[in-house]
């Protein structure tokens, strides 16, 4: 293994000193035909997603969609990258943004085209190459994306999948032909990720999930609230970063929203994966749902009460369920990563503020009120990467995506992201 790893590395720096002379506007021609690929077989793409960690069918197409029209938007994107003149008294005064090189990314398995491609097409039209270590159930996937790579055109090596273990991650990264690393996954993964990366002096971007709050003010549309609070909290078998998994809902409103939530919850019940009727697939492995049953037991054991049951239908399967938290409830400090969600009553918004803050988290809020002065108070007080203000919050590739707090830091998506795994380089003098 050591032999083919160092073999394979060796090849993407070869690549690399390639790769990164080809212009930027050259670059974007190879985001086309990638895009085109996804479209045109989003149906295979997505199963595969399905048949590896239960998604349901429709919502693995959807990814495969998303990702096309992100590489779409790479394609036209503006050249922030371009040599900047700055004004001087020198003759030479310039800002020159340069890529790092080979660029490890650790990606999960919840999305497992999106998460990997939403690292790897900023970082790679920047003029970085990439080497993907992907979720043990997620190896098709990782295979998949390198072969599509490779038929769009693009260079062999300037994506490439690795089969690698979690031990052999931290000699990667050690590597110095390694530059930077990109996670996505736990606060405990990042953590051991940023520690690794500390010693050998290696930039890494986290993004390492949340405990999302969904605020409903007493002014909010409470029927449009409540469709979207379920679909928040159980699209991909609530499986999601950015899932709604806090809904901190005011007193006044409270009764008749929680009426129409859990009509809108029931609606979403398991089935099979690959019916495209399906809205509730399946938990991704066995040992994620027994995780989700001790937590269960955990809040309610520490004062948390059922409004619906969690209840298993099998080893990887859930009616989901909802329960009335309380302030303090140590589960509080942890992700749900399944189909459970928390619900909190509040008294005011300076109330409902607070309880979205108190968590170690912060990645992405969502706020339903008609009034924009009390939206625009959430947004600007909120402690997370993002805020979706009357819909829940689903990434944005022209929009910069990232965390606070333990949900990690640095950027994904939009033309910032292009500058993540690069170096400004300082040029002055006279000639």
């Amino acid at each position: 293994m050591e032999k083919s790893f160092q073999n394979q590395l060796q090849k993407s720096q070869k690549t690399f000193s390639e790769w990164k002379k080809i212009p930027f506007e050259e670059r974007q021609k190879y985001f086309l035909k990638l895009s085109k690929i996804l479209l045109d077989r989003k149906e295979e793409f997505g199963k595969i997603i399905t048949l590896e960690m239960n998604k349901p069918i429709s919502q693995s197409i959807s990814e495969i969609e998303k990702c096309a029209g992100m590489c779409d938007y790479y394609a036209e994107a503006e050249n922030i990258l371009k040599i900047e003149k700055v004004k001087t008294e020198h003759q030479i005064a310039e800002i020159h943004h340069e890529p790092l090189g080979v660029i490890l990314g650790i990606m999960p398995w919840n999305f497992p085209f999106w998460q990997a491609l939403r690292f790897a097409v900023p970082a790679i039209l920047a003029g970085n190459v990439i080497v993907l270590k992907h979720a043990s159930i997620c190896e098709k996937s990782g295979k998949t994306m390198q072969q599509i790579f490779e038929e769009a055109g693009f260079p062999k090596d300037v994506f490439t999948f690795m089969k690698i273990s979690h031990d052999e991650v931290e000699e990667m990264i050690a590597n110095p032909i390694i530059k930077a690393v990109s996670l996505t996954g736990s606060e405990e993964a990042g953590r051991k990720i940023a520690e690794t990366a500390g010693k050998n002096l290696k930039k890494c971007v986290l993004e390492l999930g949340g405990s999302d709050a969904f605020i409903v003010l007493e002014d909010a549309d409470l029927q449009k609230a409540a469709k979207d609070a379920a679909l928040a909290r159980l699209q991909n078998c609530g499986q999601t970063c950015v899932a709604g998994k806090r809904f901190i809902i005011h007193q006044k409103i409270y009764k008749e929203f929680l009426e129409n939530f859990v009509a809108e919850y029931q609606k979403y019940q398991p089935a099979n994966p690959v019916d495209k009727e399906t809205t509730l697939g399946l938990m991704a492995r066995e040992d994620l749902a027994t995780d989700l049953e001790k937590q269960y037991k955990k809040a309610l054991k520490n004062g948390a009460k059922i409004i619906l049951p969690l209840e298993s239908v099998g080893n990887i399967a859930f009616e989901p369920g909802l329960i009335e938290m309380n302030v303090g409830n140590p589960v509080l400090q942890e992700e749900l990563f399944g189909p459970l969600g928390m619900v909190f009553k509040t008294k005011n918004d300076e109330e409902a503020l607070k309880i979205a803050n108190d968590t170690m988290f912060g990645l992405a809020n969502a706020v339903y009120t008609k009034n924009k002065e009390k939206a625009m108070f959430f947004a600007e007080n909120l402690e997370s990467g993002s805020v979706a203000i009357n819909q829940i919050f689903r990434s944005d590739w022209r929009m910069p995506f990232g965390g606070r707090k333990n949900s990690g830091y640095g950027v994904e998506l939009s033309l910032y992201a292009l500058h993540e795994f690069t170096v400004r380089k300082s040029v002055i003098g006279e000639v």
